[in-house]
């Protein structure tokens, strides 16, 4: 066993925290004293580049031990003059010296509000030996070197030095500068956008906005328009939206025709209306759609036609097929089940756009096909294909109504309505229940009880709905932590989530975990996953509708259905919490008071 100096306060802090084992320690201390004396890192260098260790758990102690401030940079007020303040020392700086910047992860954030002639650098490692080289290049007599989160910083670094994309640097290898395109009064000079897009080459960069958008593992693609000639590129990762890239010097209205002229379906030339169509590609081995939305939206400048793009990503390895992988928990873990093993009834999923209502769907689908069963859909758009399923093709010559009226003189055994929208499709889904139908179909209420007022505010009667529904079940998704940095829960921590309904004796006997953030997530979070609110229609709550007179009573709905065991949304979300799998600030931010 190798003698190890306890006297590095490095090693001994993180051993004594937990942080390191002992055969961690001494395999860290060979490796350092293996290498040249030059160049020789120090303990915490070698753990985080070694062996993997978190960096911010790592060098949050690093600094901590040799006195370096710490600044966490979501306290600061990073605006528009805080970057222009940091471009202005480091647009400057000789190439060998911006290089070993970066990959020293260095900037100058601010002259300290004490010492006016001190500049504040800012660090992912306070104890790299590169760091004097870059500040005597800043120009300043004083200056001080605080810690930063990596992840933080990376972020301001992005801010800072944009990453150079591969398919952007496709695009302004490939273009010429673009002159104004005359605007005039009777509308846009379709020759000129042709040449402007062609000179452009955007389609380079419409292409490689989809392939960033499946590797990045993104839903969501929005291309917003702006005035001035700008293009912003937004993609939404773990439900948030994230800038990806603006486009400047180049007409909106031709990057919207680069992605009509990719899509199927859609109509280049027709910008005053709205237009849905598909984009299908092979991205690294594995076919993948893209859902297109197009709508018109006002411009500030009158000579414009602008329209906004959403592109969903439809991803079939996302498809979940097997029910018990939903997250299913507590009473809607069995409820669900019992109410999607009914020969005939509806089972209605809720919650708003983006809360995984059509996955639930295709997985409770997957559970009863057979090929003894007849199973059509009605969708607007389909947006998995579904085996085992009869999915109708909507059309100009078909609309939604029609192919849902069709389907009743189809035969079906099981029916799935991609969305009750109005009293029509509502009624037709009610009598496929009523007629011996197992029916699955989608609604936009907040939570479950609440579905049953909006069917009643279409026009069903209470009766009817009370005896054809089986199940209503209202869905939310949030994120989930990073299982490589959430850190345990302290005592001290506890005032807000006792404040919130947790018991002193919950919060003992669980261990509940908070976002950190490191390398390999999203501000702490990584995926996401559903909480439900199942409201099973028992001989009680059937009578509670049936009593209903000029209204529906959501609370004595609710109040039945929490006697007989429902958790509500928030209540699902507080046993996430407790499994260590989200946070409080999530369950906050996705649920409401019950």
């Amino acid at each position: 066993m190798t003698n190890f100096d306890i006297s590095d306060k490095i090693g001994y802090t993180l051993l004594s925290k937990g942080i390191i084992d002992f055969e961690t320690l001494e395999k860290a201390i060979q490796i350092r004293e293996s290498e040249d004396g030059k160049i020789k890192r120090n303990l915490g260098q070698v753990l985080v580049s070694d062996f993997r260790l978190d960096h911010d758990l790592v060098f949050n102690e690093v600094a901590s031990l040799y006195a370096f401030r710490e600044i966490r940079l979501h306290t600061e007020d990073i605006d528009d003059n805080r970057i222009k303040f940091i471009r202005k020392f480091v647009n400057g700086l000789p190439e060998n010296i911006s290089d070993l910047l970066v990959k020293t992860r260095i900037l100058p954030l601010r002259f300290d509000k004490k010492q006016t002639d001190k500049l504040l650098l800012i660090a992912a490692d306070p104890t790299d030996r590169n760091i004097p080289t870059i500040a005597r290049h800043f120009g300043v007599k004083k200056y001080e070197v605080c810690y930063s989160r990596i992840k933080d910083l990376q972020h301001l670094f992005d801010q800072v030095m944009p990453k150079k994309n591969e398919f952007l640097q496709m695009l302004e290898d490939g273009s010429v500068e673009l002159e104004d395109v005359d605007h005039r009064d009777e509308g846009l000079n379709e020759e000129e956008l042709e040449a402007e897009i062609n000179k452009s080459a955007l389609i380079n960069l419409i292409e490689g906005v989809l392939v960033e958008a499946v590797r990045k593992d993104a839903s969501d693609i929005h291309i917003i328009p702006k005035r001035g000639k700008r293009t912003e590129f937004h993609i939404r990762i773990d439900g948030n939206l994230q800038l990806w890239h603006v486009q400047e010097n180049t007409m909106p209205e031709a990057v919207a025709a680069v992605v009509k002229d990719r899509s199927k379906n859609v109509d280049r030339f027709e910008r005053e209306t709205s237009q849905d169509g598909f984009i299908e590609r092979n991205i690294d081995g594995t076919n993948i759609r893209f859902r297109v939305s197009i709508i018109p939206i006002v411009a500030s400048e009158s000579s414009h036609k602008h329209e906004s793009v959403v592109i969903r990503v439809l991803d079939d390895r996302k498809v979940i097929t097997d029910i018990e992988k939903l997250g299913l928990t507590g009473p809607a873990k069995d409820n669900f089940h019992k109410a999607i093993s009914q020969p005939q009834g509806i089972v209605i999923l809720t919650g708003p756009t983006g809360s995984g209502k059509s996955t639930t769907l295709i997985a409770a689908l997957h559970q009863v096909i057979d090929p003894t069963v007849n199973v059509l859909t009605v969708e607007d758009p389909v947006e998995y294909i579904i085996h085992g399923a009869r999915q109708l093709k909507l059309g100009h010559k078909m609309s939604f109504e029609q192919a849902l009226r069709g389907i009743l003189r189809h035969d079906p055994d099981i029916v799935l309505v991609g969305e009750m929208r109005d009293k029509i499709t509502a009624e037709t889904a009610i009598k496929l229940a009523n007629t011996g139908h197992l029916t699955f179909s989608t609604l936009h209420t907040n939570d479950a009880p609440s579905a049953v007022s909006r069917l009643f505010k279409m026009g069903i009667e209470p009766f009817l709905i009370a005896y054809a529904i089986n199940i209503i079940v209202a869905q939310r998704l949030l994120r989930t932590l990073c299982n490589v940095c959430k850190k345990p829960l302290k005592e001290i921590e506890w005032k807000p989530y006792l404040k919130f309904g947790f018991t002193e004796q919950e919060l003992k006997e669980n261990t509940i975990f908070t976002p950190f953030g490191c390398q390999k997530c999203n501000s702490g979070y990584k995926g996401r996953a559903a909480i439900h609110e199942a409201l099973l229609f028992t001989k009680e709550i059937k009578q509670s509708i049936i009593n209903s007179k000029s209204d529906i009573d959501e609370t004595a709905i609710r109040q039945i259905a929490e006697k007989q065991g429902m958790w509500s949304l928030r209540r699902s979300g507080m046993e996430r919490i407790k499994r260590g799998e989200t946070s409080l600030e999530e369950v906050v931010a996705t649920t409401v008071e019950d």
